[in-house]
C-alpha cells in the first residue's frame, strides 16, 4: 500500500502543469464591485507613476539624486503592478483563473525582483535625505551621478539575485495540489501546494525577509534618527519646517510599504486567515504603488511646480 501511495503521489505532482487561483472566492457576490474598484485604482496607479517619470525626465529642475531614485521607484512599481493586476482583474470577471507553471514562476520572479528593488530604492532615498540634511555642504560630492547609478543598479541586481534564488528553490519542489489560495503566485501560497516538506524553503524565505525588511528598515530608521536630531538643531522654525517637508513624503511611503511587507512576510504563517492575508496583499500590491505618486504629487511642492510648468508649456 505504501508503494501504491508513493506511485499515486508521483503521478499527482508530475501531472500538475498549471495552477488555478482561488482569487477572491470568499467575496463571490462582490466580484464585479471589486473589479471596478481595482481597475480604477490600477488606472490611477499607472497614470500617476507614468506622470512622475515623464515630469522628472522633461523638467531639468528635478534632475537631482532624490528624483532620480523616485523615477526608478515609479518605473519599478509600474512593472510590479503590470505583473499582478491585469491577471487579477481578468480572474475577477471570470476570464481566466488558471496559470501555467512557467507563467506562475515568471510572475513570482518579477514580483520578487521588483518588490526587493523597491525596498532598496526606498533605503537609497533615505540615505539621500540623510546626506542632504546632515551633510548639505558635501551633498553634491557624496551623491554624485556615479554613486546614484551604483545605488540604482545595486538595488536592481540584488532584486534579480534574490528572485532567482527564491523562484528556483520553490519550483524545484514537487506539486500535488493545483489551487493557489491567493490572487497571484506569491511564495507561501505556492509552497503550500507541494507534496514534500517545505521547512528549508520556509527558512530561506524568512532569512531573506529578515535581511531585506528588518535590516533595510533599520537603516532607514537610523537615517531618520540622525535627520531628526539635525533638524531639531536648526535655529529657525521656517528652516525646521522646510527640512521636515523634504522628508515627509518619503517617510509616509516607507512606513506603509515596510509595514505591510513586514506583516505579510515576518508573521507566523498560520496567524492570519486567508481573507486577512489577501487584504494585506491588496495593500502592498494595489494601495502602496498608488500611494507613491499620490504622496509625491500632493505633498511635494517641487513636483507640483514642475507639473504646473509642464501644463503651462502645453497650453501656451
Amino acid at each position: 500500500s505504501l508503494l501504491c501511495l508513493r506511485t499515486r503521489k508521483q503521478s499527482n505532482f508530475t501531472a500538475v502543469v498549471e495552477f488555478t487561483f482561488e482569487g477572491f472566492s470568499s467575496f463571490h457576490e462582490h466580484q464585479l464591485t471589486l473589479f471596478v474598484v481595482f481597475l480604477a485604482l490600477y488606472i490611477l496607479t499607472l497614470a500617476g507613476n507614468i506622470t512622475i517619470v515623464t515630469i522628472i525626465r522633461i523638467d531639468h529642475h528635478l534632475h537631482t539624486p532624490m528624483y532620480f531614485f523616485l523615477s526608478m521607484l515609479s518605473t519599478s512599481e509600474t512593472i510590479y503592478t503590470l505583473v499582478i493586476l491585469p491577471r487579477m482583474l481578468s480572474s475577477l470577471v471570470g476570464v481566466s483563473r488558471s496559470i501555467s507553471l512557467a507563467g506562475c514562476a515568471t510572475q513570482m520572479f518579477f514580483f520578487v525582483t521588483f518588490g526587493i528593488t523597491n525596498c532598496f530604492l526606498l533605503t537609497a532615498m533615505g540615505y539621500d535625505r540623510y546626506v542632504a540634511i546632515c551633510n548639505p555642504l558635501r551633498y553634491t560630492v557624496i551623491m554624485n551621478k556615479r554613486v546614484c547609478a551604483q545605488l540604482g543598479w545595486g538595488a536592481c541586481s540584488i532584486g534579480l539575485i534574490v528572485a532567482t534564488t527564491q523562484v528556483t528553490s520553490v519550483f524545484r519542489l514537487p506539486f500535488c495540489a493545483t489551487k493557489v489560495a491567493h490572487f497571484f503566485c506569491d511564495i507561501r501560497p505556492v509552497m503550500k501546494l507541494s507534496c514534500t516538506d517545505t521547512t528549508i524553503n520556509e527558512i530561506l524565505t524568512l532569512i531573506i525577509s529578515v535581511l531585506v525588511l528588518v535590516v533595510l528598515m533599520g537603516l532607514v530608521f537610523i537615517s531618520y534618527v540622525l535627520i531628526v536630531s539635525t533638524i531639531l538643531k536648526i535655529a529657525s522654525a521656517e528652516g525646521r519646517k522646510k527640512a521636515f517637508a523634504t522628508c515627509a513624503s518619503h517617510l509616509t511611503v516607507v512606513i506603509v510599504h515596510y509595514g505591510c511587507a513586514s506583516i505579510a512576510y515576518l508573521k507566523p504563517k498560520s496567524e492570519n486567515t486567508k481573507d486577512q492575508d489577501q487584504l494585506i496583499s491588496v495593500t502592498y500590491t494595489v494601495i502602496t504603488p498608488l500611494l507613491n505618486p499620490v504622496v509625491y504629487t500632493l505633498r511635494n511642492k517641487e513636483v507640483k511646480d514642475a507639473l504646473l510648468r509642464a501644463i503651462g508649456r502645453k497650453l501656451s
